[in-house]
């Protein structure tokens, strides 16, 4: 047998305060690249200066060019974060 009451969640209008899954999609996706972006910036800087530390233990010539290759990833960061946000 059926009740003729209504349980609460039933006929319920949609609330004009709820998300549009675009705008979800594009805020999850602005926090992904938000968390994402220190991670690459730190990781090329140290890519280029441990390359620099190599070849100056390879090449006898510390610390220039740690220096050269810390300074070339640090461009590189900003490079791609410039990018990212274009």
């Amino acid at each position: 047998m059926r009740s003729s009451l209504n349980m609460p969640s039933d006929d319920k209008p949609e609330s004009p305060q709820s998300p549009k899954p675009e705008k979800a999609k594009s805020t999850s996706s602005q926090l992904a690249t938000a968390m994402e972006l220190p991670f690459t910036f730190v990781a090329v800087v140290v890519v280029g200066g441990l390359i620099g530390y190599f070849l100056d233990q390879w090449l006898h010539t510390a610390p220039w060019l740690m220096i050269v290759f810390g300074c070339l990833g640090f461009a590189g960061g900003i490079l791609e974060i410039a990018r990212r946000f274009r």
